[in-house]
């Protein structure tokens, strides 16, 4: 591969600066990960955003999250079709040969791929109609929560549809029968979050009330 680089200074000075302290301080963790493998209670679907750091948020250790992310957080329906499926295959992996106790699909504010769907969906964005678009067909996932969310007033609705991707996700997630049945048998718990970045505030969805509470 001719046009691959030499990785930034920048990178290459963290990364010199965590061997010598957080791994030098808990190199028997890491040896111990290597040697045993990973033993991870949880899966984390988030979204590729940046500005989302799940393991901040929770104050995870190196092995403690098996982490997914995508655009706009989102999980397709199960479709058993013999193509390239990224997403359908890590969270077959977590739960068939991890045996994760719980899948978590976290969405947030101001979240990039949810307003290009809001976009699309409301024909402001012809760009992403294109079959060409990766991301259009992607975000097409989340047609469904757009026509839920589309009547609402217009400063409610990128909150809604952001949280629709959760629950979109979290309905696609019983799509796939090994999720299912671990889930009936109670070996498995799904769990949707929202996170507000600016304000550092989290809500899990609650069925009972029909929607998102804050922690």
């Amino acid at each position: 591969m001719q046009h691959a680089r030499p990785l930034p200074n920048y990178l290459v000075q963290r990364f010199q600066g965590w061997k010598a302290t957080s791994y030098a301080e808990n190199h028997a963790w890491f040896r111990r990960l290597a040697s045993e493998g990973q033993h991870p209670r949880a899966m984390i679907i988030s979204c590729c955003d940046s500005r989302v750091h799940v393991t901040s948020i929770f104050g995870a250790d190196t092995g403690e999250f098996f982490i997914h992310r995508n655009i706009a957080n989102l999980v397709p329906p199960y479709q058993p079709d013999g193509q390239q499926h990224g997403t359908s295959a890590a969270v077959e992996y977590a739960v068939t040969a991890l045996k994760v106790a719980h899948v978590i699909v976290m969405g947030h504010s101001s979240c990039g791929g949810v307003q290009g769907c809001l976009d699309m969906c409301s024909g402001k964005a012809p760009a992403l109609e294109e079959k060409s678009s990766f991301v259009g067909r992607w975000m097409d996932i989340l047609r469904p929560g757009y026509e839920k969310v589309k009547d609402l007033p217009e400063e409610e609705i990128s909150k809604a549809l952001e949280q629709q991707a959760v629950l979109t996700s979290l309905e696609n997630l019983m799509s796939f029968p090994f999720v299912r049945a671990a889930v009936e048998a109670e070996d498995l718990t799904l769990h949707g979050l929202w996170h507000e970045i600016g304000k550092g505030g989290l809500e899990c969805f609650d069925p009972k009330l029909g929607g998102f509470v804050g922690i």
